[in-house]
């Protein structure tokens, strides 16, 4: 994994650039398990978490709810027994941004101290 989690995360505005294709291409090299769809006219990192039973699920929720609220960024988190489903963009410019890649790669982090 790169220093991209160890990279700042910027204010984001509603005027705030969404990321460009080749933003979205290098960033994403980063984090290549990450999958970029389109919901409901967004764009947005979605990956899925695989762990042990829920506790374990429910412990990783945790880590990543201290994230988003370490940046003010929050993202949508599913917890079922076993997997957590995890998809951030930014709200306000509805579509990706550079914090979401940072975020992304935080959370890979997360997820590799806990195994």
């Amino acid at each position: 994994m790169s220093d991209l989690k160890e990279r700042s995360c910027e204010a984001c505005s509603p005027n705030a650039p969404k990321a460009t294709e080749e933003e979205k291409q290098r960033l994403q090299k980063d984090v290549p398990d990450w999958e970029i769809m389109d919901i409901d006219g967004e764009e947005q990192l979605h990956k899925v978490f695989k762990l042990k039973n829920f506790v374990k699920a429910l412990e990783f929720t945790n880590k990543i709810g201290d994230l988003a609220e370490a940046e003010d960024h929050h993202p949508v988190i599913v917890l079922e027994y076993g997997k957590v489903t995890v998809s951030w963009w930014s709200h306000e410019i509805g579509g990706l941004h550079k914090n979401d890649f940072i975020l992304a790669a935080r959370t890979d982090a997360a997820f590799k101290d806990m195994q």
